[in-house]
């Protein structure tokens, strides 16, 4: 049967492939991909999906589903589809729908004979603040045996894991004065914010080294001849572990509390998006993945490794099993977030990952819905909450 799926997905490689096009030419930045939303539910509808928008009340989120002929296991692939700001589709969002939308036509062609559900998630603002993390909070993933994507990149990698990350926003507040005839009555905010960041960059000498912080300042006063009452600074903070990540926030935030205390400022700390939390590949999805890349012809598949990186998708495999690839386009050079990034999706070798990284997904759904013993090993081997 994995021949026919392969058989099925190449039927459809134009309409595939032309999905990743348009996403191209009309490039939407996150929680404004209307155009997105509706191509990829049109194309899901005219293939028997039952799709249902505005997922978790986010109004470019969908859910697609497909039911075989009789009961199994639910495979998820995900979709993302915002792009980059004056760049496009610099991180190949174009191409991650169109893997996913041509895995759950392949997987489809069989699921009669294999029984069991297919859900595609059309899931949102990946590049800030992210869907899925709304979803694996509203029990959007419950009952998900395996949740399932690929994303482009210069080479082909195994899935692995990710950074958990925090997004704070630190509001400095002062007292406005004129800075040179009466610098003595005013409270300098941008002054807190420059403390803050010293304290900041003094703690990375007490971090583990897999511990990100990196910031701006967002806003730091008007003109130079008055003291400004608000300043603004934004930091991500990244780290292996959730856990570690949280006590390295806590240090920031006392850095922050310090810098207003030494300057007679106040400060308000929050979360500007939303957490990503560490990314846990099943191992058995995992290995199945990493046997279907084999599979498709892909000989020099890196192993799985930590991407220094943040993705919602963490968050998705602390409810579910999950497993994030990564499908080679051909150029080891290749850096993500630019333009000659978003030129690639849409070239040949482009092309020919769209189709084969929808095998690589449908063959591995296909691997969980077939196999008993399988979807033993993914619920033994799943070590998230709430299963």
């Amino acid at each position: 049967m994995k021949e026919r799926i392969i058989q099925e997905i190449k039927k459809h490689r134009e309409e595939i492939f032309q999905i990743a096009r348009e996403l191209y030419e009309h490039p939407e930045i996150s929680e404004q991909e209307y155009f997105a939303e509706k191509l990829l539910t049109e194309h899901l509808e005219k293939h028997g999906f039952r799709t249902e928008h505005g997922t978790c009340g986010i109004p470019t989120a969908f859910t697609a589903v497909c039911k075989g002929g009789r009961p199994g296991p639910r495979i998820a692939f995900l979709c993302e589809y915002d792009a980059l700001e004056g760049i496009g589709h610099g991180c190949g969002h174009n191409l991650i729908s169109a893997m996913s939308f041509g895995a759950a036509l392949g997987l489809k062609a069989v699921l009669e004979e294999t029984g069991g559900e297919i859900v595609v998630l059309g899931t949102p603002a990946e590049e800030t603040n992210g869907a899925k993390v709304a979803m694996a909070r509203d029990g959007i993933f419950k009952d998900i045996l395996a949740a399932l994507m690929l994303h482009p990149d210069g080479v082909s990698k195994e899935s692995g894991s990710s950074l958990a990350l925090d997004a704070l926003r630190f509001r400095f507040r002062g007292k406005t004065a004129h800075a040179s005839a009466a610098p003595e009555k005013g409270v300098n905010a941008l002054d807190a914010v420059l403390l803050m960041f010293n304290g900041i960059n003094a703690l990375r000498q007490h971090v583990t080294d897999d511990v990100r912080m990196h910031g701006i300042i967002a806003e730091g006063g008007l003109r130079p001849n008055i003291v400004p009452d608000y300043a603004e600074a934004r930091f991500n903070f990244r780290a292996a572990k959730r856990e570690n990540l949280n006590e390295v926030v806590e240090k920031a935030k006392e850095c922050a509390r310090g810098a207003a205390r030494m300057t007679g400022a106040s400060v308000e700390i929050d979360y500007y998006e939303l957490s990503n939390d560490d990314m846990v590949t099943n191992p058995v999805l995992g290995r199945l993945m990493a046997k279907n890349f084999r599979y498709m012809g892909e000989t020099e598949v890196q192993p799985a490794r930590r991407e220094m990186g943040s993705m919602d998708m963490g968050n998705v495999s602390h409810v579910a099993p999950a497993a994030h690839g990564f499908i080679g386009l051909g150029d080891p050079d290749l850096v993500l977030h630019t333009k000659e990034a978003a030129e690639c999706t849409i070239s040949e070798n482009g092309k020919k990952a769209a189709e084969r990284g929808a095998c690589i997904l449908a063959l591995t759904g296909y691997d969980v819905l077939v196999s008993a013993e399988v979807q033993e090993e993914i619920r033994k081997t799943f070590t998230g909450g709430g299963r």
